[in-house]
């Protein structure tokens, strides 16, 4: 029989370290005897005690046990949940301080990764920090031991379900129900076999979409009848894929948002993709049109365009507006977009964006402006298209800081274009994700 291997010991407690700048998660950054260690809870500029978490060959983790000088931009949590809850990393620095930190990180990926550095830095785009969250996917978790459903995010560096009776980022239609949702899936019978409830929230509505592995009883759709009709919220069923969902009350539930500067309604499915904070969309909305400045005359080519969030607000300044999107569904959302807000010259097309497209009808010029907002991995596989269209002016909008930085680098020592601009935007306060927006032009 084999023996089990041991964990190494980690080593003792550290007394006293200076924390020197904040990691791209949130965490603070120090060296212990020259080696990296990334401490929870630890923020530039301070003096701390930790204790090691996990010891890597490059790199040590470590969690703060004191502090014996904090940062002036240290604040107090508001969330009784945060440190233990994973859904936030920085509700402990100052909201200001978070995206002055957030724009240093895409500072700092531009130059280190693309070797390349902004012409100018737009102010950041904010709004409100609490209550900011329309979209979100939370797990459930029955525990026998302790009788009762748990809903809400995953805990900390483990895998359980933090135990959550709020969340100030949610918007307060689920954030300050969390209790009064878990007792509800705590009385159904199907209370073990539904493992996620995905939230969207639109002006036109809140919607729950509970994803249940096995039928549900007649008992149990009543019960989620009447917790719809007590909190006048929308709710979906999936007993399946994404493809699935299917709605259960109200029979008419219509989601939707607004751009009212182009007086535009754009509708949605609840488990379709749409930015998590409608404040700072409709911001990002105004400025992607104030830097790409599309006119009478200009042809656009909008790749990654989801619904239509941006195509269809640009359609009202532009000659036509060509969107691309790899999400059938989104397409054809996009498509209904399009003709219910009476816009003719947007079209769209299903493709694959992260393949080779230089041969699609639509990647064949005559594009004078393009605007990007790739996922998460940027937009590497659309670069030869970008280089065949040559557009003289080009607007990013990026999620991701290190696949930006990387883009940008090709962009400008590739194809030739100079980054005339950058700017974060503040989409998700009290997280380490950072969301910018950059303008190419061609030199």
């Amino acid at each position: 029989m084999s023996k089990r291997k041991r964990r190494p010991r980690l080593p003792g407690p550290v007394d006293d370290v200076a924390i020197e700048s904040l990691a791209h998660d949130g965490r603070g950054v120090a060296h212990v005897e020259g080696k990296t260690v990334f401490i929870d809870g630890a923020l530039p500029g301070e003096q701390v005690g930790f204790g090691y978490l996990a010891t890597h060959r490059t790199f040590d983790e470590g969690r703060v046990t004191e502090i014996h000088r904090a940062s002036v931009d240290r604040v107090e949590p508001r969330c009784p949940h945060f440190g233990v809850c994973g859904g936030c990393s920085l509700q402990h620095l100052e909201a200001g301080a978070q995206i002055r930190a957030k724009q240093q990180v895409m500072l700092d990926n531009l130059e280190r990764i693309g070797d390349v550095v902004p012409e100018r830095v737009m102010p950041p785009l904010t709004g409100p920090v609490w209550a900011y969250r329309n979209k979100a996917r939370l797990g459930v978790k029955y525990v026998n031991r302790k009788g009762r459903v748990l809903v809400g995010f995953r805990e900390r560096r483990a895998p359980y379900l933090a135990d959550l009776s709020r969340c100030e980022v949610l918007h307060p239609s689920v954030g300050e129900r969390l209790g009064p949702l878990a007792d509800m899936l705590g009385e159904l019978e199907a209370r073990a076999r539904i493992p996620q409830v995905e939230v969207a929230v639109s002006d036109s509505g809140t919607a729950l979409v509970f994803r249940h592995l096995d039928p549900l009883s007649q008992a149990d759709r009543t019960r989620l009848l009447a917790f719809a009709e007590r909190f006048r919220v929308h709710v979906y069923l999936q007993p399946a894929g994404p493809d699935s969902v299917q709605v259960l009350a109200p029979a008419d539930s219509m989601l939707s948002y607004t751009v009212p500067e182009q007086d535009i309604e754009l509708r949605f499915r609840p488990n379709d993709f749409v930015q998590v904070n409608g404040t700072i969309n409709r911001q990002l909305i105004a400025r992607v049109l104030e830097l790409l400045a599309p006119g009478p005359s200009d042809s656009v080519l909008d790749l990654f365009c989801g619904l239509g969030n941006f195509t269809l607000p640009m359609a009202r300044l532009a000659a036509s507006v060509t969107g691309v999107e790899g999400d059938a569904g989104l397409v054809g959302r996009a498509r209904e977009n399009a003709v219910r807000n009476g816009i003719g010259n947007a079209t769209f097309h299903l493709a694959d964006l992260a393949e080779d497209q230089r041969q699609a009808a639509w990647a064949g010029g005559g594009h004078d402006k393009v605007l990007l907002d790739p996922p998460r991995s940027g937009a590497a596989g659309v670069m030869d298209v970008l280089g065949n269209i040559h557009p003289r002016c080009l607007v990013y909008v990026s999620c991701h800081p290190g696949t930006l930085a990387r883009d940008a680098g090709t962009l400008v020592h590739v194809h030739g274009y100079r980054l005339r601009a950058a700017g974060v935007l503040d989409m998700f306060p009290h997280t380490a994700h950072v969301e910018s927006i950059a303008l190419f032009e061609t030199a």
